[in-house]
């Protein structure tokens, strides 16, 4: 396993940042907060830009852990309340779209990490794969088929700095086969 860096990176100019979505309900329980919080900072340190949905739950305690580390965090909003924000974003992409925003969300992410589960959580680990996307999965759902066999969807991490080190790998390679 490749240690996760430990400082800031200074990003590299001629190729985008890694844009890692980490997604999570809304009424997380506080491992799973603290899961995402510490997602959070491991991803800013690795310079990579944080996408989440901006309000409650796992997408607060990841924008926490990742504004507290100095990362860039967006937050893609299914609303327009402005309100209903979390503290720690450095954007927010208001699309007043309800659920639809998820699609928005995984399309602008090169990976997922998904942390816990809810029926929002699904969707967006749904949608990630059906745009060929690299899921990290910590706790939270998994799939089986009608014969209730496993379907593999994702890849299980067992720790935050596990998702994250595969999240980053695998958006490496993402943006190194779209830069060829």
């Amino acid at each position: 396993m490749t240690a996760v860096p430990t400082g800031p990176s200074v990003p590299d100019p001629s190729r985008p940042a890694p844009q890692i979505a980490v997604c999570g309900p809304r009424d997380c329980t506080e491992p799973e907060a603290a899961a995402a919080r510490e997602a959070g900072r491991l991803l800013a340190r690795a310079g990579a830009v944080t996408l989440c949905g901006g309000g409650s739950g796992v997408t607060a305690a990841v924008a926490e852990g990742a504004s507290g580390a100095g990362g860039f965090v967006v937050g893609i909003r299914p609303d327009t309340d402005r309100a209903a924000v979390c503290a720690g974003l450095s954007a927010v992409v208001y699309t007043n779209m309800g659920e639809a925003r998820n699609a928005i969300l995984v399309a602008s992410a090169d990976a997922v990490i998904v942390i816990g589960g809810s029926w929002g959580t699904l969707s967006e680990l749904a949608l990630a794969r059906h745009r060929d996307l690299p899921v990290i999965t910590l706790g939270g759902w998994s799939i089986v088929d009608a014969d209730g066999a496993p379907v593999a969807t994702a890849h299980a991490a067992r720790t935050a700095a596990e998702a994250v080190e595969f999240a980053l790998a695998a958006s490496a390679a993402r943006l190194g086969n779209r830069n060829q």
